[in-house]
């Protein structure tokens, strides 16, 4: 794992650097003279090959780092393996300066470099600051604050491209600055804005260049062609002195008559009218740029000079006159104020209001500061309400017939301003209004007068009629900009749509709120918390309509048993088809296990495995079964005979997999047939937007129009320009299909009880089912030549290296290679730890061998790109004490790793509201006492755990015997393992013996 850092030298060099966890971290003490290299910096070569760039050179840098006797201090990015990274250095720090290898990429390629995601990397703080500053420089430059200059580097002349600051690239500056790391002005120590201002005209200049490359200039002698043909080629060149002298001399001048560098700035705030008076209030203001909470009235600036300004300008009323009259040139009213000596405000009427609100964003690009009235920001748009009538009460739904997308349905249209119907004589008086601002209800609103017009005319053409209920649904989705609108005719976007009976029911976004209660038939054995019944209702409701589902609970809140009351619901109203669960690999023994559990009565087929059914074998045993349970890479591999079978229903469980709909297993499952769809997600979106379309096609094919449809309305729109009011129709559209309770909600969290205990019952990879059965054999050969004490050491250490095993394959070989994709268990664990980071909790995680807790601190934190905190044996107390406080800090660390001997007793850690159990110590006590560093006086969230278990191995066997005795646990299990050794070789045998369910895809 490398941390990459950056930084600007003084000679200009924009250069990375990188650290690597891996290296050792000390090194001897000084050499005789110079600097001593870095000891755990990246070869320069390595770091060259790793990173994408092209216009890389491996380069070198002397930084002063602050450091012990014997090495530099880590970077707080830098996630060291604790088993092998040796004792912390000692000592007293000081500033030591070490040679760092490094490389020096073009300032034209930064931004571009460190915004691509570099494998096996992550980007320090100061490489986070460099990108930041180059993406000031790449705005600057596409917007043409730029100006050509003439300066003198090593006494030659030299022409380069300096930004001109001004404005808001001023205050962009300030903020940079003092946003500024330390280790990005590591190399000189020189004060933040020089160091700052020598990066960004290093990368404006370098940027400017790559964008003029190509113009060719006439050819010339002089010494102004000699500096215009160094704008482009190499900055430097010669010249008659005397002829530079004048040149520069120019220059100087041109760029003190446009846009210049000051501390302070004018500012322009607009007060509306109070209560009828007809008049705004456009203040005049100086702004400093360095502290924006300066603010000097104009008025004071001509009654007192200003004392306050005096530290920024010296002649602020001088500043203020000829900032007036350069903004008269973008808002030409600003040309009335100057016409009195002392200018201090200006009063304009509506008209005069509006253009001035209009013309704000122009003035700030200009330099200006604006402060406008609260509600310009998010002035609520006139727009279309949909109002529909279908028959049928609220949660109720009498029959089949007249419902589902299919339904004919009255409705009617109406004018709203935001989310609030207008009436008609509101309608008369914006109809009759002269002006865009017009005061409606006591707030000052903007309406677009052409877009009034059309509505109006909408409204008298099709105000009313009747259409299908998934026409009703689209309508919240179209927009009047969408160039594929198919004919679509309204003048502007859907602001609501609202509905009555059934419609109404799905289209409230609410509708599990006031559902009518479904009870499960009395062959399911679960009791359901009241949050769970009303998910039964929902999904109930939804499947008599024959319209999909997304049930988007959050992990722990048993989305697995409202599905299966759901079929057991099913089952007992009347015959119904199969339904075929899809699952990842990892879960299918809990679907199995927990249908066996709490709906017994439900006939389960497992569709896996090399001996599996196909053809018409399958089609004739699925008949006779309720629920029929397959994986996702089956779904994909066997497609074409379960697309032969009517499902009355489909159900994806971690739907996320099919995230990516262009994948062979998402164009499988959506190919399938049936009556009804669900998906089953904790996270319906993860990365992108494109992913809940994924999920909705799935459920409701066609509810949001094609991808590259809504790509067009809503991905790049949300995602790229922040675009709300298309994130909030995105969300009508949805909201009726889409069901999502969260464990913050105190509704919700009130039916969780204080500790929630789960098994996560985990597949082998082929490799670690070779390795499991090569140490069961290993054991039952020489078990029966063994005596009493040789025995009982062989069966405790053929435990350890099972459950080593089940862990990771690299844990028992010992050979330190890499932990990807091969082990079920690591699987598991990652996707629980993604949905805890990306809810934004904490997580313990236990295991019995601080080895295996030493290969995963590098693995995930590489993972998920955040620092995981381990503590073992090994940890002396005050880093132990160091990592519980910067745990139970609010913003520190979410993943803490522990070994069970080290962490199990004596810690109180009440902000992790997760606890993983990573391997089976199957002594129920001890793991309660690990479970209860989470679980203890001062928690006030509840507790979820989840205790790993590899199905079909030994973990899952000695588990069901702690299960089936647990009244007698204590006296079973003793305090121990001990008990194991005493079993008989048929019972080991059996114990240990490897199912054929074990193994995964």
């Amino acid at each position: 794992m490398w941390v990459v850092h950056g930084l600007c030298t003084a000679d200009g060099r924009l250069v990375l650097w990188a650290e690597d966890s891996g290296l050792p971290q000390r090194v001897p003490g000084r050499a005789p003279r110079g600097p001593v290299a870095h000891p755990f910096a990246v070869p320069g070569e390595a770091l060259r090959d790793a990173l994408p760039g092209e216009a890389l050179k491996v380069d070198s840098v002397r930084l002063r780092l602050p450091s012990y006797a014997s090495a530099p201090v880590t970077s707080p990015e830098l996630v060291r393996d604790p088993l092998t990274a040796g004792p912390a250095p000692r000592g007293k720090l000081r500033l030591r300066e070490w040679l760092v290898p490094a490389v020096s990429c073009a300032p034209a390629a930064v931004r571009a470099l460190l915004d691509d995601e570099i494998p096996g990397c992550r980007l320090g703080a100061s490489a986070h600051f460099l990108r930041n500053v180059a993406g000031l420089a790449e705005q600057m430059v596409s917007q043409g604050r730029v100006l050509p200059a003439l300066v003198f580097e090593a006494q030659r002349p030299a022409a380069r491209w300096r930004p001109s600051l001004s404005g808001t690239d001023s205050a962009r500056f300030v903020a940079l600055r003092e946003a500024m790391p330390p280790a990005f002005r590591c190399e000189r120590g020189a004060p933040p804005a020089e160091v700052l201002r020598a990066a960004l005209d290093t990368l404006v200049d370098g940027i400017t260049r790559s964008r003029v490359a190509d113009v060719e200039l006439p050819g010339g002698r002089s010494a102004a062609a000699a500096w215009l043909n160094a704008l482009i080629d190499e900055p430097r060149f010669d010249a008659n002195p005397e002829k530079l002298r004048k040149l520069a001399s120019q220059l100087d001048s041109w760029h003190a008559s446009g846009a210049h560098e000051s501390p302070v700035r004018t500012c322009f705030r607009l007060h509306e009218p109070e209560d009828d008076d007809a008049q705004w209030r456009l203040e005049f203001l100086l702004q400093a740029v360095d502290d924006p909470s300066v603010l000097v009235s104009a008025t004071e600036v001509w009654r007192e000079g200003s004392r306050v300004l005096r530290r920024w300008v010296a002649q602020p009323e001088e500043l203020l006159l000829a900032d007036l009259g350069k903004a008269g040139r973008v808002f030409p009213g600003l040309d009335q104020a100057l016409r009195v000596a002392h200018p201090t405000e200006l009063f304009l009427d509506a008209t005069g209001a509006y253009e001035f609100l209009t013309r704000a964003a122009l003035l700030d690009q200009a330099g200006f500061g604006v402060l406008l009235p609260s509600w310009w920001g998010r002035t609520q748009q006139l727009g279309l309400k949909l109002t529909a009538s279908s028959a049928g009460t609220a949660g109720a739904v009498t029959k089949e017939s007249g419902l589902g997308m299919d339904a004919v349905v009255d409705y009617r249209w109406d004018l709203a301003l935001g989310n609030e119907q207008l009436t008609e004589s509101e309608l008369a008086e914006l109809a009759a209004a002269k002006v865009p601002l017009v005061r409606l209800r006591g707030k000052w609103v903007q309406v677009d007068r052409k877009r009034l017009a059309a509505g109006l005319e909408y409204l008298e053409r099709a105000g009313s009629g009747r259409m299908t209920a998934g026409e009703v649904l689209l309508q919240a989705a179209l927009h009047p900009d969408d160039e594929d609108r198919e004919g679509e005719d309204r003048p502007m976007p859907v602001v609501e749509v609202t509905g009555h009976g059934w419609l109404g029911d799905l289209l409230s976004g609410q509708v599990d709120q006031y559902l009518e209660p479904v009870e499960p038939p009395e062959s399911f054995t679960a009791t359901l918390r009241p949050y769970q019944a009303r998910g039964l209702a929902w999904l109930a409701f939804l499947d008599r309509l024959g319209l999909g589902a997304c049930l988007a609970d959050d992990m722990g809140l048993g989305k697995t048993v409202q599905l299966l009351a759901l079929e057991a619901l099913a089952r007992s109203a009347g015959s119904r088809g199969p339904t075929l669960l899809v699952c990842p690999m990892s879960v299918v023994g809990n679907w199995q296990r927990e249908a066996t559990r709490f709906a017994p009565s439900l006939r389960v087929h497992v569709h896996h495995g090399v001996s599996r059914l196909s053809g018409a074998a399958l089609v004739d045993e699925v008949g006779g079964h309720d629920l029929v349970i397959t994986t996702y890479p089956l779904a994909a591999r066997d497609s074409t005979v379960l697309r032969e079978i009517r499902w009355d229903r489909v159900v994806l469980d971690e739907a996320q997999n099919i995230k990516n709909s262009a994948s062979r297993q998402a164009k499988a499952v959506r190919g399938l047939s049936a009556r009804q769809r669900i998906a089953l997600t904790g996270t319906p979106v993860e990365n992108r937007l494109a992913e809940l379309w994924s999920v909705m096609d799935f459920t409701n094919p066609g509810v949001l129009g094609s991808l590259s449809t809504f790509r067009a309305r809503f991905a790049v729109p949300v995602e790229r320009d922040g675009d709300t009011d298309a994130a909030a129709r995105l969300r009508r559209i949805t909201g009726p299909f889409v069901l999502r309770r969260v464990k913050t909600d105190p509704a919700i969290i009130s039916d969780l009880p204080d500790k929630i205990e789960m098994k996560q019952l985990c597949n082998l990879t082929a490799e670690q089912a070779s390795l499991y059965q090569a140490v069961v054999d290993d054991m039952l050969a020489r078990i029966d030549n063994s005596e009493a004490m040789e025995r009982r050491g062989l069966v405790l250490a053929t435990m350890s290296k099972l459950k080593q095993v089940c862990n990771h394959p690299a844990q028992l070989l010992g050979d330190g290679s890499a932990l990807p994709g091969r082990s079920g268990k690591l699987l598991r664990l990652e996707e629980i730890l993604e949905s805890v980071l990306a809810e934004g909790d904490k997580a313990l995680c236990f295991t019995q061998f601080a080895g295996f807790g030493g290969m995963l601190v590098p693995h995930l934190s590489a993972r998920f790109d955040t620092e995981v905190l381990f503590l073992h044996g090994g940890t002396p107390k005050k880093a132990r004490d160091a990592m519980v406080q910067r745990f139970q800090s609010e913003d520190g660390p979410s993943i803490f790793l522990l070994s069970l001997k080290a962490g199990g007793t004596g810690l109180t850690l009440t902000a992790a509201n997760h606890v993983i159990h990573l391997d089976r110590w199957w002594n129920p006590a001890v793991e309660d006492q690990a479970t209860d560093r989470a679980f203890r006086i001062g928690q006030r969230r509840d507790v979820q755990v989840r205790k790993l278990t590899c199905i079909g191995t030994l973990e899952e066997k000695i588990d069901r015997m702690i299960e089936d005795k647990k009244a007698l646990a204590q006296l079973v299990v003793g305090s121990g393992e001990t008990w194991l050794t005493e079993l008989s070789t048929r019972e080991l045998r059996d114990l240990i013996a490897l199912d054929a369910e074990a193994i995964g895809e």
